[in-house]
């Protein structure tokens, strides 16, 4: 890898980083009510879970939710119901999301 590849990398990092470190949790649990359904409800548990592994993200990193949404987003990653899911949330909708899972009230969520 030369010295430009990996200024450029760790640019990349450091912005995701800070996109994620900007999220606002009060927009990301109002953005994340179609989130719920598959990745916990608060108080029920959807089937989903045992007959696909969807993973609960309530307290995952915020960078990683971002990572990951962005992945499904450009088809890097591969899973029809999420690619139309990320396809629909912005940037900074992707943030607020991650900011709100990976937060206190996120992980209270995912656990009930």
């Amino acid at each position: 890898m030369t010295k430009l590849q990996i200024s450029l990398l760790a640019a990349a990092l450091g912005l995701a980083t800070s996109a994620a470190a900007q999220g606002d949790p009060v927009a990301g649990k109002a953005k994340s009510v179609v989130c719920s359904g598959c990745h916990g409800i608060p108080g029920t548990r959807a089937a989903f879970p045992d007959v696909y592994s969807v993973p609960k993200i309530g307290g995952q990193q915020a960078q990683y939710i971002v990572s990951a949404l962005k992945a499904y987003k450009s088809g890097d990653r591969f899973s029809g119901t999420m690619k139309g899911q990320a396809s629909a949330l912005s940037d900074q909708d992707m943030a607020n999301v991650a900011a709100y899972y990976s937060g206190a009230a996120g992980q209270l969520a995912a656990k009930k």
